[in-house]
């Protein structure tokens, strides 16, 4: 009865979320802009979505700062990573806490924060304060993604590296990058995710004549629900549940290979 009764809330509690995001999807296919009549199924949506100049320039600026921040983060995070990791006692601990901050501040005070430091130091709105935004509020995924590997790893590995004739550059890049790559690529992949799913820190660092996709929906959704909106989350929605299985799947299989390292 008790294993029924949990199995009962946790299907409620999925059908809670995920029901809205069904019923959106089957709209998209709907005929009709109605959103409580079904007029027959069509791609119409999707065919007038791709035509769209103002969703086309919104998916250009959402890719190009996405895949810019996620590299620049991934970079700067894997080496905040490796310096973290090798720091002892209370700066380690310090940094450490310091660095969660940004992941779990509410997103309306980065966002405002950010831009009132832009506007003080008199940078102008625009793709690059987004940009700079998005690569801030990724630095800490990509950090704690890479840390993990770098503790699986001996203490002695660099040192046994340099003892056998590698430089410290080539011993960080032959020895100990390839053994902390899946961090690295995971936590690339959170960045990407993060970055294309922002909508509050975008707003408030983004500029005239810059938009991404999530800016763009909101200001679609404010003159009202366009049938254009329901294929263009469904597509969203797919492509980041493809990035996101890819990630869990990742992460799975580097605990599968750390078991088998233990025995």
């Amino acid at each position: 009865m008790k294993s029924f009764l949990m199995k009962s809330y946790t299907l409620l509690i999925f059908f809670f979320l995920y029901a809205p995001i069904l019923i959106l999807m089957i709209f998209s296919f709907n005929d009709s802009k109605s959103r409580g009549n079904w007029d027959g199924f069509t791609l119409r949506w999707y065919s007038e979505l791709f035509q769209d100049g103002q969703i086309a320039s919104a998916l250009y600026y959402t890719l190009v700062v996405a895949i810019l921040a996620s590299l620049i983060a991934t970079l700067i995070g894997t080496l905040a990573a490796i310096g973290i990791n090798n720091m002892h006692g209370f700066p380690k601990a310090m940094t450490l806490n310091v660095t969660y901050l940004p992941m779990l501040s509410p997103d309306i005070v980065m966002g405002i924060s950010l831009m009132l430091l832009f506007i003080f130091i008199k940078f102008k709105l625009g793709f690059m304060t987004m940009l700079f935004a998005h690569i801030t509020f990724n630095l800490p995924f990509v950090i704690f993604s890479v840390l993990p590997k770098l503790r699986q790893l001996s203490d002695d590995t660099y040192d046994a590296a340099l003892d056998l004739g590698a430089t410290p550059f080539e011993a960080y890049k032959k020895v100990i990058l390839p053994q902390i790559s899946p961090g690295i690529v995971t936590g690339f992949l959170l960045a990407f995710t993060m970055s294309i799913d922002d909508f509050v820190v975008s707003f408030f660092t983004t500029g005239s004549g810059v938009s991404n996709l999530a800016i763009t929906i909101y200001s679609m959704a404010r003159r009202g629900i366009n049938p254009k909106i329901n294929a263009l989350l469904t597509l969203m929605f797919i492509f980041i549940m493809i990035i996101l299985v890819f990630v869990n799947y990742r992460m799975a299989k580097d605990k599968s290979n750390e078991k088998r390292e233990m025995y």
